[in-house]
């Protein structure tokens, strides 16, 4: 798969909830994890895997001090109207996801800053290490390279065809055979 991704948390009240995201944003491949005026999330409860040791953890005290690699692009996760469903949204390739507090909303300043707002498709609010893990498997599933499904439940997985290389090109050859 190409591109990075990161996924951050802005407040929060369960420092439990913390780590599990980090754990499983570790399983899934973050780059790296962060969050926002999250003072209050201190050690690594419910994280097993050690992410720390794994995976960067930044904590910006303020959206003012938030710093994201060029071309990456915020995607707040909120379940408001004006968000796009999860299933149809189109992940970008450099992305950093940002949910809100449990029992919360992500604050009018981390809107604004988004680039991108998702919604996942529940008639209420998930916690947000539910929320974060729902993201990011839909994330690996749609930018990833998997087999096609079956056609019926009882099939199995069409197999994947193997990747074939173009091989070395001349980009001016190219441009000569276009003229």
């Amino acid at each position: 798969m190409r591109g990075y991704f990161s996924i951050g948390v802005e407040g929060g009240n369960k420092m439990g909830n913390l780590g599990n995201l980090m754990r499983t944003a570790h399983g899934f491949g973050a780059s790296f994890i962060f969050t926002i005026a999250g003072e209050h999330f201190k050690g690594r409860r419910a994280d097993t895997s050690k992410v720390e040791n794994n995976v960067p953890l930044y904590r910006f005290d303020t959206w003012d001090n938030l710093l994201l690699p060029d071309k990456c692009q915020l995607v707040g996760v909120e379940l408001v109207d004006e968000a796009v469903d999860l299933p149809s949204f189109n992940h970008p390739q450099q992305a950093a996801y940002i949910l809100g507090p449990e029992r919360g909303s992500l604050s009018p300043e981390a809107i604004a800053m988004c680039d991108h707002l998702i919604k996942i498709p529940t008639s209420f609010c998930l916690n947000q290490a539910t929320a974060g893990a729902v993201v990011m498997y839909d994330r690996v599933r749609s930018l990833g390279r998997w087999a096609a499904p079956p056609v019926t439940p009882m099939g199995k997985p069409q197999p994947l065809e193997p990747h074939v290389s173009g091989g070395q090109f001349s980009r001016k050859a190219k441009l000569r055979e276009d003229s």
